[in-house]
């Protein structure tokens, strides 16, 4: 089940996929997309990317900007090598994909939920995608 130039395919999923789902899509294509092809979305989408997710990725060299939520469903037909859930509400809501796929939960807090002052949130935003960097890069690493 190889996608494009023989790379492998995991579709990283959560809620809002406004967050989480889209920095982690993010950090894959940017330091596994030589072997992974990432594509990210949400059991109940946001209206779009959320403002400080883009900023956050961006302070590290990744352009997340054209990223738009979108509704699972939208890639159930689809072949995966990998389904990934980043929080436990995806998790108990991911549908039943057609074909066979190994499954994996590495779950974040939800940046968009902090509260307090842009820079608190701008650190909890950066938090989470080092931790995204740090626990799910690896995760989907260990499947090649």
């Amino acid at each position: 089940m190889t996608g494009s130039a023989g790379r492998k395919r995991v579709l990283v999923l959560c809620t809002g996929n406004s967050c989480r789902s889209q920095m982690a899509e993010g950090w894959i294509n940017h330091l596994l997309g030589a072997r992974w092809e990432a594509r990210s979305a949400g059991t109940r989408p946001a209206a779009g990317v959320h403002p400080m997710a883009v900023r956050a990725m961006a302070e590290v060299g990744i352009d997340i900007s054209a990223g738009k939520p979108e509704h699972v469903d939208v890639y159930l037909d689809q072949s995966w090598d990998l389904v990934v859930t980043v929080c436990d509400s995806a998790k108990e809501a991911c549908p039943m994909f057609p074909r066979p796929v190994a499954k994996a939960h590495v779950s974040f807090l939800d940046p968009a939920e902090t509260q307090g002052t842009d820079e608190e949130r701008m650190a909890v935003f950066r938090r989470v995608r080092d931790e995204i960097r740090d626990r799910l890069v690896p995760e989907v690493r260990s499947r090649t």
